[in-house]
């Protein structure tokens, strides 16, 4: 077989293209290598870092709590329960108690009323003020004309005056 000068050509730039193919996909696995590696060391700056200011906060819980114990042994004297200051039960609660004395203020009640629909009513809603319903029914001779973005307007531009009802 006889290589003429262009097949020894096609070869040989064959053959760099593979050994450049082959370099490449070397250097990608080492780039993706030190990638993951550099991922894996902020991950752990990252715990480092997070751990680090627990321990600055547990620090300073502590230095409170020796600074309030200080202050409480020399300004306010508080001391820890003790077992003796806890109740068993319901019992020895109920014997804390006092009768209630002459001078004491009436318990708190709290009103109750029938609930809607036990008797199959609903309570009508009524104003306050005119003692009519706040509901009532439109009147039926026409009087009342349809709302409208102009009716309301108008509506809504002046004042009623009406009679308060004396009680």
């Amino acid at each position: 077989m006889n290589l003429t000068r262009d097949r020894l050509r096609q070869v040989g730039w064959a053959a760099v293209l593979a050994t450049c193919f082959t370099f490449t996909v070397i250097l990608t696995f080492k780039v993706n290598a030190v990638k993951s590696q550099v991922r894996l060391t902020e991950r752990q700056i990252v715990a480092v870092k997070q751990q680090k200011l627990f321990l600055e906060t547990e620090f300073e819980a502590r230095a409170n709590q020796q600074q309030l114990k200080s202050l409480n042994d020399v300004e306010f004297g508080y001391q820890a329960p003790t077992a003796g200051q806890y109740l068993e039960g319901e019992r020895q609660l109920a014997g804390l108690g006092k009768a209630r004395a002459a001078d004491a203020p009436d318990p708190i009640r709290v009103a109750s009323a029938a609930q809607p629909g036990e008797d199959g009513t609903i309570p009508a809603m009524v104003s306050p003020l005119t003692g009519k319903a706040m509901a009532a029914e439109a009147p039926r001779d026409g009087a009342r004309k349809p709302t409208t973005a102009a009716t309301l307007g108008d509506r809504l531009s002046h004042v009623e005056q009406r009679e308060a009802r004396q009680q």
